[in-house]
């Protein structure tokens, strides 16, 4: 019986559909060493808008990648942090910018 594979549908499709977006990588590198509130990752990726980063981090928390810890006080505290899956991404993605450092130097080369 011949395999067939969907080549739509691979392991490494759903991984890039999870992280894709144009800020998503960024946003999980700025949590990967603390949790941080809402105006620290804003300061950090200064680029992004506040509706974008909003977005972002909504779809971030949906998809298990980041938790959201609301505090009961005021003013209003909200800290956003890598959950363990989250934390997970976080040697791929450093391997990734290795690989890609190193494509880069090798193409101007």
């Amino acid at each position: 019986m011949e395999n067939n594979l969907n080549p739509a549908h691979c392991p490494a499709m759903d991984t890039i559909a999870l992280i894709g977006g144009r800020w998503k990588v960024v946003i999980l590198h700025v949590l990967s060493k603390h949790a941080r509130r809402f105006g620290e990752i804003s300061v950090r990726v200064p680029s992004i808008s506040r509706k974008v980063l909003t977005e972002q981090l909504k779809e971030l928390e949906a998809d298990g990648l980041i938790s959201r810890k609301q505090y009961n006080e005021l003013p209003r505290k909200v800290e956003y942090a890598l959950t363990e899956y989250g934390e997970s991404l976080c040697p791929l993605l450093a391997y990734i910018a290795a690989w890609t450092k190193e494509s880069v130097h090798t193409r101007l080369n």
